[in-house]
């Protein structure tokens, strides 16, 4: 072959200088491109085997070597594949967007199928000008009586193409890298990419450093492989110990038997788990290699609490793990990864077109051979079978978490604190997903039974006819004078309210309340519930969910005369005002059934989650009095120490008996602040000195 020059032909454009500084997003990702490029080149010899129109030679490997040399600052990527004649290269590589691998499948489409090759766009070739000055490539076809072929390049657009000198089957390239990506010729930036993109292609691949030493390793003689290379042949001797018997005597024992043992140079590792264990039946996989998995891939040393194999093949190719991580309990905190693979090659985490927003709160892998990748393979066009592919995953998702709740009640309410917060953003975030799992949303209640939504709508359902059928009168009188206080219709109150507890500590006499009247009432202590319960009400007009200290029920009252509660009121507004120094606070007296009780707060559902969102928006720590009448001091008329204040309306230690009645509620209510907080442990040894004189 003469040496030839020639310019590189541009499809439509002369784009390479933005194909060389801005075609894909990270630099280090010329690395994917040029090994998933051997990759297409041996799958499509092994196609070429199959078919009988080549037959590989003695000893022939799948493989790909990539070889770094720091001094002389270049990078090798040599594979085992079905290599290029001089018409080809000029062809594949010097056509720039003049993909291989559609123009092999077009050849043979009657033939194959184009489920393992990767590339499609004839443009990963020259992601190595990001990185490098000058890129040359050593060749030989296949074909029979083919000529080696060395192409150069020096980041321009004039090549040089000419006979070369490669003796073997495949393609090696070589990057002369410029001086700001010389970090790419160090072994462990190189191992690092690698396993970052490249870790489950389906060729082994192995890095090596130029003109490195050679390592050993000793092994059995036993293990010896024909292409281990063996430096020296060991005699290990039985070892021997004296030990006593049981009769006492002295006697030698062998403890480790004679053996023979070869020291040879280190057997090469595979960076690529050729055969990754999303590509496997789910039938074939055990609960050891689900979780080893899990470790390797997410470097998560907690187990996960169950996972989803996805294995679908009809009307798309779609194979993957999705795991359950045992997350935080605040929302916020929880990140998860999904990472996307096309054909074993990583593409990105978290691609949103593909995975569901709710879904990235797991951990997992999904490869899709047929997903509609750009240029770049760094994000995906939009069309419909995208959204096709999204659709299918959530559909796995319910139906696996639906189904465990059907079959395997147990395991999923052990699961459920830790899965509720995906779940219930699901809801909120996806409809679909909403409607399939609305059913098997649980609750957990006051003694920790698990209950589902309609478990829960059920029994309160019972329980407002129960109530309305006993107090009925009771419930008129209320109604009616509540309508004289707030001009509140009754029919305005929902039908069904559930009761719900964010605290079980902080709320711990008001549930003490509860359970005195038999009533009962939920736990929703996380962030996300906020936003669920309001899901919830908007699904369901008839449900209202309340805090169990938003107001005081009907069950923790005693029946007694208004008119004197009325004038206990007025007297303690008047008292409690004067003493705090807040014209605004509304006093409420009640007598409860519990004389013990002296005090509480209650606020508003609507103000509560007023206060809910300004947190969400940073404006925590605000104090509840801001919202006016809406926080109301509730005190007991049938405490005597509330009995004490009224009648010593005027006396010298009613001002503090007050403040103490008003923080002792506020506690129950929130954490006080540290101001606060001081004045009541001070005020609170005032009060017990009092006592001891």
């Amino acid at each position: 072959m003469s040496k030839k020059t020639g310019n590189l032909s541009i499809n439509s454009e002369n784009i390479f200088p933005i194909i060389k500084k801005w075609l894909y997003s990270d630099h280090d990702i010329f690395v994917r491109e040029l090994i998933s490029n051997g990759c297409d080149a041996i799958t499509k010899l092994s196609k070429l085997e199959m078919m009988g129109e080549y037959t590989f030679p003695d000893n022939y490997k799948k493989e790909i070597q990539v070889i770094v040399d720091p001094d002389a600052k270049t990078m090798k990527f040599i594979d085992t594949g079905l290599g290029m004649t001089a018409d080809e290269v000029e062809e594949y590589i010097t056509q720039i967007a003049f993909s291989g691998a559609e123009a092999f499948l077009n050849k043979y489409k009657d033939k194959t199928t184009d489920d393992e090759i990767i590339g499609h766009f004839g443009l990963g070739f020259y992601s190595a000008f990001m990185v490098a000055d000058k890129v040359h490539i050593d060749t030989l076809s296949y074909q029979k009586d083919a000529v080696p072929v060395h192409w150069e390049c020096d980041g321009g657009t004039d090549y040089t193409i000419e006979e070369g000198t490669r003796d073997q089957v495949g393609t090696e390239i070589t990057l002369f890298l410029s001086e700001d990506a010389v970090e790419f010729s160090n072994e462990y930036r190189a191992r690092e990419v690698i396993e970052k993109y490249c870790s489950f292609m389906p060729v082994e691949i192995f890095l090596s450093k130029a003109n490195a030493p050679q390592e050993y390793e000793t092994i059995d003689e036993s293990e010896l492989r024909e292409d281990d290379v063996v430096v020296e042949h060991i005699h290990e001797d039985a070892k021997t110990e004296e030990r006593e018997n049981e009769n006492g005597e002295k006697e030698t024992v062998e403890i480790s038997p004679a053996r023979d043992r070869v020291k040879i140079n280190r057997r090469p590792v595979s960076l690529s788990d050729t055969k990754p264990l999303w590509t496997k039946h789910p039938n074939d996989c055990t609960e050891k290699e689900y979780k080893d998995f899990y470790r390797k891939v997410f470097m998560d040393y907690k187990e996960p609490l169950f996972w989803i194999h996805l294995n679908m093949d009809y009307p798309f190719n779609l194979k993957g793990i999705l795991y359950f991580p045992k997350i935080n309990t605040e929302y916020d905190s929880i990140e998860g990864t999904i990472k996307l693979y096309n054909n074993q090659v990583f593409i990105a985490d978290n691609i949103k077109e593909v995975i569901p927003e709710f879904l990235m709160l797991l951990k997992g892998v999904i490869d899709c051979p047929d997903l509609p990748l750009n240029v770049s393979r760094s994000a995906l066009q939009n069309d419909g079978f995208v959204k096709k592919i999204s659709e299918y995953i959530t559909k796995k998702v319910s139906d696996k978490l639906s189904g465990m709740c059907k079959t395997d009640r147990e395991n999923y309410e052990k699961y459920w604190d830790d899965i509720s917060p995906f779940i219930k953003y699901g809801c909120i975030k996806d409809h679909k997903f909403g409607e399939k799992m609305m059913d098997y949303i649980l609750y957990k209640n006051l003694d920790g039974k698990y209950i589902t939504t309609p478990e829960l709508l059920k029994e309160q359902e019972k329980k407002e006819e129960s109530a309305s059928g006993e107090n009925a009168e009771a419930a008129d009188a209320s109604a009616q004078e509540q309508d004289a206080k707030d001009g509140q219709a009754d029919a305005e109150k929902p039908k069904n309210i559930i009761y719900y507890v964010t605290d079980e500590i902080q709320q711990s006499q008001y549930i003490n309340m509860f359970r005195e009247n038999g009533m009962d009432a939920v736990i929703l202590k996380h962030n996300i519930d906020t936003a669920f319960i309001s899901h919830m009400e908007q699904l369901h007009d008839s449900v209202r969910f309340q805090r169990i200290d938003a107001e005081i029920t009907d069950s923790a009252r005693e029946d007694s005369d208004a008119d004197s509660l009325k004038e206990m009121t007025d007297t303690l507004t008047e008292v409690f005002r004067k003493a705090l120094n807040n014209e605004r606070l509304t006093v409420k007296v009640e007598k409860l059934k519990n004389e013990s009780v002296s005090s509480m707060i209650t606020l508003s559902e609507e103000s509560r989650r007023m206060q809910d969102m300004m947190k969400m928006y940073g404006m925590a720590g605000m104090d509840p009095s801001m919202f006016g009448s809406d926080v109301t001091l509730v005190l007991n008329a049938g405490n005597k120490l509330v009995q004490y204040v009224a009648s010593h309306k005027d006396g010298e230690k009613t001002p503090m008996l007050c403040e103490q009645l008003y923080d002792l509620a506020m506690i129950a209510h929130r954490p006080l602040n540290p101001d606060e907080m001081t004045r009541f442990i001070s005020r609170s040894n005032e009060i017990l000195s009092l006592l001891a004189e």
